[in-house]
């Protein structure tokens, strides 16, 4: 298969959905470094393997979700991700292509020009293709110990945003639950005491108050503060949801409140 064309429609006879997309940013700089990246999602955590380089040395991490589970180092090199067929296309047009004495800049484009002849031959490398540069004044020593702290730093901040990442989910987790308990029908309670057009209502057994962000502002047997325009409210009174609209239910006189009545 020499394209994705072709590679969508073998894989529509086999009957397989895919979705072929290269939009993912795979290279980064992170200061004097450059960190490239490849990850495998998985049903409950991200697999990454990540490289870092910098003039003199590089380190190559295996992740598993946000711990790391390898942790290599070199002085120099070519290294290759991907799968095996496109790794050795591309060592064999490195071969071909190599020459040490070569500016770092002109190598930039040779690499440029196999990675595009690589994405021609095999859709699993797409056709959009960056090249990144760093040349610091690093020795090999220098350089391990700037990969080290670089390293360290990058990792922090992939802790710090999965745990953000958690955070959001749980809360949007928590909001939809919260949600599908709003009362759109249904008891709500009586009216305890009056105080104008303030209306004490206490909360039947099955009916809580939450606030905007879903933390409980008065639970079942507890008061909570409404609003009437109605002259024609007494203790004792029936409060409920018809319509989706807050109202005794005498008289389907309005009542209005700043919280959210939920189901249990």
């Amino acid at each position: 298969m020499d394209n994705d064309e072709d590679f969508l429609t073998r894989a529509n006879e086999l009957g397989i959905s895919i979705k072929i997309t290269d939009d993912a940013n795979k290279l980064k700089i992170i200061g004097n470094t450059i960190r490239g990246e490849v990850s495998t999602k998985g049903t409950m955590e991200t697999r990454r393997r990540r490289i870092y380089g910098t003039t003199n040395g590089y380190q190559i991490i295996e992740l598993l979700g946000s711990d790391t589970e390898s942790r290599k180092a070199g002085s120099g090199g070519v290294i290759i991700f991907g799968n095996d067929y496109a790794k050795r296309m591309a060592e064999t047009l490195i071969k071909r292509e190599w020459k040490a004495s070569q500016s770092l800049r002109y190598m930039g484009e040779i690499f440029k020009g196999i990675l595009e002849e690589v994405a021609s031959k095999t859709p699993t490398v797409g056709n959009k293709i960056d090249v990144l540069m760093r040349q610091p004044k690093f020795d090999k020593s220098a350089a391990q110990k700037h990969l080290d702290v670089t390293i360290d730093h990058d990792i922090k901040v992939l802790i710090k945003f999965r745990q953000d990442l958690t955070e959001r989910l749980v809360q949007q987790n928590l909001e939809i639950e919260m949600a599908s308990k709003i009362i759109s029908k249904g008891d709500i309670g009586k009216v305890v005491d009056i105080d104008g057009n303030m209306l004490f209502v206490q909360l039947n057994n099955k009916t809580q108050a939450v606030d905007g962000n879903w933390k409980q502002l008065a639970g079942p047997g507890q008061n909570v503060l409404m609003f009437t325009d109605s002259d024609n409210v007494k203790t004792g009174d029936k409060v409920v949801i018809e319509n989706e609209d807050l109202c005794l239910k005498k008289d389907k006189s309005s009542l209005s409140c700043d919280i959210i009545l939920c189901s249990l």
